[in-house]
């Protein structure tokens, strides 16, 4: 079926789908909203909000549980139970009780949350209550426009490369969007039946409980705290794991909202959006400044450092917390212990924790290959997790959940800055001696936007062009590793790893979650200047290939 032919199908769907469907007059557009399905990447499902294929919907939405559903069924015998939870965005609930009732419709029992939840409360839920699945109506830090569906196993892990290729397979044999709300019920009917159970206040008190054993350092200090949920999912629970310290919250992103009001994207990466908590740090004379995205799996920290406030990348948060973990935990590591890391990591983490005994294993980009690890490692026995963290302010210690938990970390961070405090240091001096006895590590990624389909082209045509230059792309590459080609014990992922003499790296991988095409860089170099430099040579080069 051409694009023609689907629009022209879509509009036979519903008054609201047509309605919306003829006021797009671009043809670009309706390209864009039909050229294709959308499918599983590094996050599941996940899509601008609209009517179309490679949209997020009711009808996609729809499809993608009826084919998960499908797929649970001829996984498992007797009765099989899914988790649901949904985050902040606009249509979440709504997509929420669509999944909901697709899964009753086929005999599977939903437990879906009735409030909106952090993306680590989903996958406790799972594990909990001993479901054969999950499902998380979200898209994490993504703009406003986007929605998305992040499917778990029975582990409370999102499904890994083989398992979302079989969904995948079930979700795309079913031909007719229009036919999946078929013979399903009304939501208070499902309700009625058993087959829709509401589920919060049990499950919020064991989560807390579950996060709360992970804390590491209670001492009393005089830290001071400001902390926005950016109009997500985190407020209630990271306020009630930090309801013993001095906590500011920033009223004008306190409440849920999907049009994240005050900031362009809610993405802690980007300093912006933590203008307004930093305005009232200043207000307060805060030490640090948390603010967590709308699902709450990610956290960016500032700190106030020689009366500046300084934005910390992933890549230091996470040499931070490695290294406060592993310092309280010394005497609980053994030769099992294991630092769990992505392979567009900094590698000053991981040489932490190697100095601490601990083994290191890298997994590809997504927090979900670190949750498989840890489900491995319970089975096998011969590791032990400890943390697991990726560049991108997601990290995770404890087992209580499979995915990056924005709740436990904001607890850490906050025990971590108390403890500095208590020395007299702030957590820049902290990493400033990370920095003196490991070597510093200067950090960064590039994001290139490639929309549409014509971007989608371009993306696979400059891996292509990446992968041809070879060497010659840049002076100093030792190695290269193509991860197309399966490395180690890793699924095969379109990922270029440029090593150089001297330790540092580049990789560039196209995103699994957005239209972008991301340049990752790691440069060591005693000296901060040479390795500035040196970084924005590189850039320029990469700039001038990518051309956007």
């Amino acid at each position: 079926m051409d694009i023609n032919q689907k629009y022209n199908l879509w509009m036979t769907f519903d008054d609201e789908t047509k309605k919306e469907l003829e006021s797009v007059t671009d043809k670009k557009e309706i390209e864009d909203r039909f050229y294709k399905d959308l499918e599983f990447g590094t996050g599941g499902l996940r899509g601008i909000i609209g009517a179309g294929t490679n949209r997020m919907n009711s009808y996609t939405v729809g499809k993608a549980s009826l084919g998960f559903a499908k797929y649970l069924k001829d996984k498992y015998d007797g009765e099989i139970s899914v988790a649901i939870a949904c985050d902040s965005r606009l249509n979440s609930r709504a997509f929420e009780w669509d999944s909901a009732r697709v899964f009753a419709s086929q005999g599977i029992k939903v437990y879906a949350y009735t409030q909106i939840v952090p993306v680590p409360m989903l996958s406790f839920a799972t594990r909990y209550l001993y479901c054969n699945a999950g499902v998380m109506i979200t898209a994490s830090h993504n703009p406003k426009e986007y929605n998305g569906y992040k499917a778990y196993d029975n582990t409370g892990c999102q499904l890994c490369t083989d398992d979302a290729k079989e969904v995948l397979s079930y979700i795309n044999a079913i031909d007719d969007y229009s036919s999946v709300y078929s013979d399903v019920k009304t939501v208070d009917e499902y309700i009625s039946d058993g087959m829709i159970v509401g589920v919060y206040d049990e499950l919020f008190a064991e989560f807390i409980k579950a996060v709360k054993t992970q804390s590491l350092y209670n001492e009393h200090s005089e830290l001071k705290i400001v902390y926005t949920p950016l109009h997500g999912t985190g407020n209630v629970p990271v306020r009630k794991v930090l309801e013993d310290k001095t906590v500011y919250v920033v009223k004008d992103q306190e409440d849920p909202n999907g049009n994240f009001p005050t900031v362009v994207s809610p993405n802690p990466e980007d300093r912006k959006a933590l203008t307004l908590g930093i305005e009232l740090a200043k207000e307060k004379d805060a030490d640090i400044v948390l603010g967590t995205d709308p699902d709450c799996d990610r956290v960016g920290v500032a700190v106030k450092h020689n009366g500046e406030y300084v934005l910390l990348t992933g890549n230091q948060t996470g040499a931070l917390l490695v290294n406060f973990v592993l310092t309280m935990k010394k005497d609980s590591l053994n030769s099992k212990s294991t630092l769990v890391k992505t392979i567009v990591t900094s590698e000053l983490g991981a040489n932490i924790g190697r100095s601490f005994g601990l083994q290191v294993e890298e997994t590809l980009t997504g927090f979900k290959y670190i949750g498989d690890k840890i489900n491995k490692f319970e089975t096998s026995g011969e590791h032990e997790f400890v943390i697991g963290y990726e560049e991108s302010y997601g990290y995770l210690v404890g087992t209580h959940a499979r995915d990056k938990d924005g709740v436990v970390s904001s607890m850490l961070v906050c025990e971590m800055a108390a403890w500095y405090k208590n020395q007299g240091k702030t957590l820049v001096d902290g990493l400033n001696e990370i920095y003196d006895k490991y070597g510093y590590y200067l950090d960064f990624l590039d994001s290139f936007v490639l929309k549409g389909k014509d971007g989608a082209e371009k993306i696979q045509n400059l891996m292509v062009e990446f992968r041809n230059k070879g060497k010659e792309l840049l002076p100093d590459i030792k190695e290269i590793v193509d991860f197309k080609d399966g490395i180690r014990d890793l699924p095969k992922e379109n990922v270029l790893k440029y090593i150089f003499n001297d330790g540092s790296w580049m990789a560039v991988r196209p995103s699994g979650t957005e239209p972008k095409i991301k340049v990752y860089y790691s440069i060591v170099d005693p000296d901060k200047s040479n390795a500035k430099a040196r970084l924005e040579n590189i850039r320029q080069t990469i700039s001038s290939i990518i051309n956007v």
